[in-house]
């Protein structure tokens, strides 16, 4: 018997062939269609799990997901995919350890936290880097008029970016000598926002507080106190004033300016320049009995991702983004990040075209590098209690981040015409050096050790 996939495969290149044939006979002025040309060469690959369900939380940068099932390159690989929005990032691991989704778009630090030993243990993997940038950090109305006398101005009376840390150290000086512990939020304690908040402040000489194998609550010695809040209650909590500023993805930046709440006054584009921000990340052995399903799963992501950055598809994308189904937000909020701009101060709209980057800038493939500056600042910061060697840095991350299965389903994709072979990048798996971060200091993922010990706020290694 002739199985479903490769029946489908057949008539898909039947159908193809058919109008080739027709087309040489004189119709649509002889010439074969793009589309007819690709379809000519797909070859599906036998996929172990046609049948799948995948989590997301309510960002925007869940969109090469979204993308992928609404453009239908998810079927174009076989694949029935099943998109669930989850409460919490907690809530989106457990799910995945235990198996009751097959992926989900997470934290870049959640699957490496699960392997470095912090928080809750498992063997999770990923082959695709959902994007860049995209974060901000907030702060209420109150802050932010007692922040705006300590940044300086430019000719046209507006705040001049990027704005460091320092101008809130004052702030939060007055804060405490008025008996008020200064309370910000971050979604999770190993999510981008938590390392790139801690970052700023720490830029600044102001010591967000430390974790130890005793305290799990990363307030040993802080100055600010840092709690998790899940993204779409960002806005509500500061409003209430329980928190008095958060870092969080979009739109949740832009929905305190939307509604008057809050002003953002800085991105994580100044903190670390094209930064990843989420993972698609899959359990270690789902991935070992269902190789060709990760395989096509992530030329599906790939597809999307190019997708996005395709010029002219974001305003579609900022509609389907909009469904209640996916981000459920305003689609002007949405699109104020998603459309190449940024609103700080009401009105004071920038235009900021690498906001939420998708696939330029090699932005879907998984770079070791870029997760090993996640180990770097778990380390710094005590979730990582004991000084590690160099080579450990370097071996973890390669049991997580899997460039392999990114360039398989990238190379299928070169033949099958969706991608440039110069789309995918020539890499060992590092970036070269940058100090593209807000103090300047220079990281270079092959020295993680010397990286660590460069900061003047947070734990050093001896290990050399």
């Amino acid at each position: 018997m002739i199985s479903i996939k490769k029946l489908s495969s057949r008539l898909t290149l039947f159908a193809a062939a058919a109008t080739v044939l027709f087309s040489c006979s004189g119709g649509s002025e002889g010439k074969v269609t793009d589309e007819v040309k690709k379809a000519s060469v797909t070859n599906l690959l036998e996929v172990e799990k046609p049948q799948l369900t995948f989590g997301f939380i309510k960002l925007t940068d869940m969109a090469p997901l979204a993308i992928a099932k609404e453009m239908g390159y998810f079927e174009d690989e076989g694949l029935f995919v099943t998109i669930e929005a989850q409460s919490n990032w907690k809530n989106i691991l457990d799910r995945v350890i235990d198996g009751q989704l097959d992926g989900a778009h997470m934290l870049a630090g959640q699957p490496i936290a699960a392997s470095a030993g912090f928080g809750r243990q498992a063997e999770l993997v990923t082959a695709y880097s959902m994007d860049l940038n995209g974060n901000g950090i907030t702060v209420s109305n109150e802050v932010w008029a007692k922040m705006k006398a300590n940044v300086p101005l430019d000719a046209d009376g507006k705040p001049v970016h990027p704005i460091k840390a320092d101008a809130l150290a004052p702030v939060i000086r007055e804060y405490k000598n008025n008996g008020k512990p200064f309370k910000m939020g971050m979604v999770f304690p190993v999510s981008t926002h938590n390392y790139e908040l801690r970052y700023w402040l720490g830029a600044a000489g102001i010591n967000p507080g430390f974790y130890s194998a005793d305290n799990i609550q990363g307030q040993i010695d802080a100055e600010v106190l840092l709690s998790v809040t899940p993204p779409p209650q960002m806005p509500a909590t500061m409003e209430a004033g329980t928190i008095y500023g958060y870092c969080v993805g979009e739109p949740w930046n832009q929905q305190a300016v939307f509604k008057g709440i809050g002003v953002p006054v800085t991105t994580n584009m100044d903190i670390w320049k094209n930064n990843p921000e989420k993972v698609f990340v899959m359990t270690k052995k789902f991935m070992e009995e269902n190789p060709n399903t990760a395989i096509a799963v992530t030329k599906a992501l790939i597809r999307a991702g190019k997708w996005l950055d395709t010029p002219g598809n974001r305003p579609k994308a900022v509609g389907i983004l909009s469904r209640p189904e996916y981000v459920g937000a305003d689609s002007v909020v949405i699109a104020n990040s998603m459309t190449g701009t940024f609103e700080f101060e009401k009105g004071d709209k920038r235009a900021m075209p690498d906001f939420n980057v998708f696939f330029r800038h090699d932005a879907t493939y998984p770079f070791y590098s870029d997760g090993i500056w996640f180990l770097t600042q778990m380390r710094r910061w005590g979730q990582i209690p004991e000084s590690k060697p160099a080579n450990w840095y370097s071996e973890t991350i390669k049991e997580i981040y899997r460039p392999d299965i990114w360039r398989k389903a990238a190379e299928l994709l070169v033949k099958e015409g969706h991608l440039e072979a110069s789309e995918i990048p020539d890499t060992d798996g590092y970036k070269a050096p940058t100090s593209d971060f807000i103090d300047g200091v220079t990281y270079n993922g092959k020295d993680p050790i010397g990286y660590i010990n460069s900061f003047k706020i947070g734990n050093k290694d001896a290990v050399q």
